[in-house]
């Protein structure tokens, strides 16, 4: 850290007034001050000039002493410059050292990331290979099984569709017969009617001839 050496002022016996007091002591009594007042008021301002100048001159310096502290300033920016060069010198070779740590890190994370993901992969494809040929098979047999069904379908379909026909011809032929008993029935029954007619005639044509 810099620290400023102490400078030397001004001295005092080099500080003069810029004024004279005498006079404003005259120009005080010609506007109706008494010259004790005048004196006292002189006096008063003599007072306040010399602190404002001592105030002054305390933040003041001289050439020389600017020359020394600017050489001072810049002896202590040298030094400042020369510890930031070590420092970096210093800081360069700990990062690059950090960063060649660093890269060698990342190389393996990268190496093991990679392998790691091949690995995943590879038994992703297995998985995915495994449970394709167990949809497949699946598959598969669905299709077998649904064949067996639709061809036990068909056989069913035509075992009925035969027996609707046998039914059907049966039912033709028991229709039919039932047809020819009925006809068969129907003239005997007319047969039946005509020979009763007939015999009912004959009765009464008979009762007739007796009663006649």
């Amino acid at each position: 850290m810099f620290f400023r050496s102490p400078l030397e002022l001004t001295p005092l016996e080099q500080r003069k007034l810029t004024f004279d007091s005498h006079a404003v002591v005259k120009e005080l009594e010609s506007n109706g001050f008494e010259k004790k007042q005048a004196e006292v008021i002189v006096t008063a301002l003599v007072t306040l000039t010399t602190a404002n100048m001592d105030i002054v001159y305390r933040d003041m310096v001289t050439g020389a002493h600017q020359e020394i502290a600017l050489q001072q300033i810049m002896a202590h920016l040298d030094s400042i410059r020369k510890d930031m060069v070590i420092l970096e010198k210093s800081e360069f070779a700990s990062l690059r050292s950090e960063n060649a740590k660093m890269k060698t890190e990342l190389e393996q994370i990268k190496n093991r990331l990679f392998d790691e993901s091949q690995k995943i992969r590879a038994d992703a494809k297995l998985d995915i290979n495994l449970e394709r040929s167990r949809v497949t098979d699946m598959f598969t047999e669905q299709e077998k099984n649904l064949m067996e069904v639709n061809s036990e379908f068909n056989k069913k379909t035509g075992e009925i569709e035969s027996s609707t026909v046998d039914t059907t011809k049966k039912i033709d032929i028991e229709v039919a017969s039932l047809k020819t008993l009925l006809e068969s029935l129907k003239l005997q029954t007319v047969r039946y009617l005509a020979a009763c007619i007939f015999s009912c005639l004959v009765l009464s044509l008979g009762f007739w001839r007796l009663w006649k």
